[in-house]
C-alpha cells in the first residue's frame, strides 16, 4: 500500500486526489494547505483521513511514502527538500522548480537519500503519447529524430475574462521568471526534451506581447513565443506558444530519416506520416485515403476508451502517478528520467533569459 499525501489544495490537487483514488493499493493519508479552509474542503470532498495547516505536522503524523506537491512553483524547491529530508518520495507538479540549478540540487539530494522524484508533465503519458513512444522505440522513424515541432496554446478568453484573469497584479504567476508562460510551457518543452539525443543544445527564443494584451493594458506580459532548439547531434526542434493563434493547438510532430509521427492532444489522435511518396497523380489520392483511414481508426479508439471509462481529461496524470508509484514500490525505472527533467528546465532557463532580456534591454 502506497500512503500518499498532498501539499497545496488548489484546483490541480483535485485532479491528483481523483487519480490517486482510482489506483489500487494507494490511499491519501493527509492533505495540507496553509489556508485551513482549502485543506478542509479537499479532506471533506475526497473523504481523506486527516488535514493539516503545517507540512511538518502532516509528515510527522501521517508518515506518507509519497508527497504530491501541488503548490505554486515558487515553493516547489523548499517543499521538495522538506519532503526528502523527511524520507518521502515526491511528485512535483510542473514546472519542477524555478530554474535548472534548483532542479539539479533537488535531484542530487534525492539520489543522496535514495529517494525518488518525478514531475507533473502528465501529457507524456496520455494514450497517444504512449503509442507514439512505442512506435519510436520499435524504429518507426528509422533513426534518432531529425526534427521535432511542438505547439502549445493557451486560451485567455475574451477581453472581459482576460481582464478579470489578469487583474491581480500580485498573483504568483507574475513573479515567476517566465511569468504566464512559465506555468504552461513545460508540457510542450518536455516532449522535445524526451527525444533530444543529447543535452548539448543551443536555444534561440523570440517572445512578444500580443496586440490583444496591449489592447487591455497588459504591456509587460509576454504571451507569444517562438523557439528554435538545436542539439549538436544534428537534431533540431521548433516550439511555439501562443494565446492568439487559432486553432488552439496542443500538437507534437517528430520526423526521422524514414517516417514521421504527429500527435494532437486536443483530438487525442496519433497519425503515422510515411516518408515515401507515390508517382504522378496517385500522390494526390492514395495518401489522403491513408490519412482518412487513420483518423477514422483514432475516432473508433476514442469511442472504445470512452465506453471503457478510460477517456478522462487527466488519464495521463493517473498513468504517470501509477508508474511513479510502481517505481517507488519495486524500484522500476522512473517514468520521466532526471535527464529529461534537467534538460526541460535548462531549455526554459535559456528561453526566459533571452525573452525577458530582449523585452527589457536596459
Amino acid at each position: 500500500m502506497i500512503k500518499a499525501a498532498i501539499v497545496g489544495c488548489g484546483k490541480i490537487a483535485d485532479d491528483h486526489a481523483w487519480a490517486i483514488s482510482l489506483i489500487p493499493d494507494a490511499e491519501i493519508v493527509g492533505v495540507c494547505d496553509k489556508e485551513e479552509l482549502m485543506a478542509r474542503q479537499l479532506y471533506e470532498r475526497f473523504k481523506i483521513k486527516r488535514y493539516f495547516r503545517n507540512i511538518h505536522d502532516m509528515l510527522d503524523v501521517t508518515r506518507p511514502d509519497v508527497v504530491h506537491i501541488t503548490t505554486p512553483p515558487q515553493s516547489h524547491f523548499e517543499i521538495g527538500k522538506i519532503c526528502l529530508d523527511a524520507g518521502c518520495h515526491a511528485y512535483i507538479e510542473k514546472p519542477f522548480t524555478l530554474n535548472s540549478y534548483d532542479a539539479d540540487q533537488l535531484i542530487q539530494l534525492a539520489k543522496q537519500k535514495e529517494l525518488k522524484l518525478t514531475v507533473g508533465t502528465d501529457e507524456q503519458y496520455t494514450h497517444v503519447a504512449i503509442s507514439m513512444r512505442k512506435l519510436i522505440e520499435d524504429g518507426y522513424l528509422g533513426c534518432p529524430p531529425v526534427h521535432m515541432e511542438a505547439y502549445y496554446c493557451y486560451d485567455l478568453g475574451d477581453e472581459r475574462y482576460a481582464r478579470s484573469f489578469l487583474a491581480n497584479k500580485t498573483h504568483w504567476v507574475r513573479s515567476l521568471p517566465g511569468q504566464l508562460m512559465h506555468n504552461i510551457i513545460s508540457h510542450g518543452i518536455a516532449k522535445i526534451a524526451e527525444y533530444l539525443p543529447g543535452d548539448n543544445i543551443s536555444v534561440i527564443a523570440h517572445g512578444f506581447t500580443s496586440e490583444f494584451l496591449k489592447r487591455i493594458g497588459e504591456n509587460d506580459l509576454i504571451d507569444e513565443l517562438r523557439v528554435i532548439i538545436n542539439d549538436h547531434n544534428q537534431t533540431t526542434a521548433y516550439f511555439t506558444f501562443s494565446t492568439q493563434m487559432r486553432p488552439l493547438l496542443r500538437e507534437f510532430r517528430i520526423y526521422g530519416s524514414k517516417n514521421g509521427l504527429i500527435i494532437n492532444q486536443e483530438h487525442h489522435s496519433l497519425i503515422k506520416v510515411p516518408g515515401t511518396s507515390h508517382k504522378s497523380y496517385k500522390n494526390k489520392l492514395i495518401p489522403l485515403n491513408y490519412y482518412a483511414k487513420q483518423y477514422r481508426k483514432n475516432m473508433m479508439t476514442n469511442i472504445r476508451l470512452f465506453l471503457k471509462r478510460d477517456f478522462h481529461m487527466k488519464s495521463g496524470l493517473k498513468r504517470l502517478i501509477e508508474l511513479f508509484y510502481r517505481s517507488v514500490s519495486v524500484n522500476s525505472p522512473l517514468p520521466i528520467s532526471y535527464g529529461e527533467i534537467l534538460l526541460t528546465t535548462k531549455i526554459m532557463d535559456s528561453i526566459f533569459a533571452q525573452v525577458y532580456r530582449n523585452a527589457n534591454p536596459d
